[in-house]
């Protein structure tokens, strides 16, 4: 009896064994790191890239590798938007004295220790860095937009958000991030995010001041996604009239900025283009 039990004690150790042997081999060939991830999913990115646009993209990285900001400035493209409200960088005189807003060590290093296979190309919007860090017209080498934040660039939103919140009707002071404010033909539009995804919109008919009691406050405004490329709108609702505004970011070189409509029963009733307000 104590045989068969020992040969069972043996039997049972030796399939635990080979279970754990298994399961090392699997743990060591599976990938460590989200690049070695993207790799698989994305191989050979690069050689989707045409020769002058991989040209440009080493052009774009051997400037940020020199740290020159006369030559950084020959490769932007403005203005040069920044994240609201921070205000664009209108032109080169501008670039040369706010360029440590924007280029910081960590965003020079992340350009200039780039690799090819780190870019990828996205139709008409051009080419990206990563996951859009960065982007560039598709061959001329011109960066078109920058989305990254320093620390300098994240206090000055900071006290900038403060500032607006000094500057606008009292109804309006309370809120946490604000998103975007719009011009349409008629109306002057602000959106505010108050908490997650509630949002506040606000509007004045074209010409009137943010300080001024706005026409309509409606609170309880939500966001939707509208694809993986970034097209998004907020949809808030009062009585009987649903208002939309449709961020739109994928659309044609004409498409503008924002779109919005306004439902009365489900019936549109207003549609007017808008632009950011920078």
């Amino acid at each position: 009896m104590n045989y068969i039990k020992l040969t069972v004690l043996i039997f049972v150790l030796f399939l635990f064994g080979c279970n754990q042997t298994a399961k090392e081999s699997n743990e060591n060939s599976a990938p460590k790191t989200e690049d070695t991830l993207v790799q698989q999913e994305n191989p050979n990115d690069n050689e989707k890239l045409a020769d002058d646009k991989i040209k440009s993209i080493n052009n774009v990285i051997e400037v940020l590798k020199s740290n020159n900001i006369d030559k950084i400035s020959n490769i932007i493209r403005f203005p040069l938007d920044r994240e609201y409200p921070i205000p664009s960088i209108k032109n080169k005189k501008e670039f040369k004295k706010r360029f440590n807003e924007v280029f910081d060590k960590i965003l020079i290093d992340k350009i200039a220790n780039s690799k090819i296979e780190n870019w990828s190309e996205v139709g008409w919007r051009g080419i990206m860095l990563g996951n859009g860090v960065l982007w560039m017209a598709n061959s001329d080498g011109i960066i078109t937009s920058i989305n990254y934040q320093s620390n300098i660039e994240k206090k000055l939103r900071s006290d900038l958000i403060s500032i607006e919140k000094e500057n606008v009707h009292n109804s309006l002071k309370t809120f946490n991030i604000p998103k975007y404010k719009i011009k349409t033909k008629k109306y002057l539009i602000r959106i505010d995010k108050l908490s997650d995804n509630i949002f506040r919109y606000a509007s004045w008919k074209i010409g009137a001041d943010e300080s001024s009691k706005p026409d309509i406050i409606i609170n309880n405004g939500t966001l939707d996604f509208d694809g993986s490329g970034g097209d998004h709108f907020f949809t808030f609702v009062k009585e009987n009239y649903t208002y939309k505004i449709y961020r739109n970011i994928m659309g044609e070189k004409n498409t503008p900025d924002i779109t919005l409509e306004v439902e009365k029963g489900g019936k549109i009733i207003v549609t007017e283009d808008g632009q950011l307000v920078k």
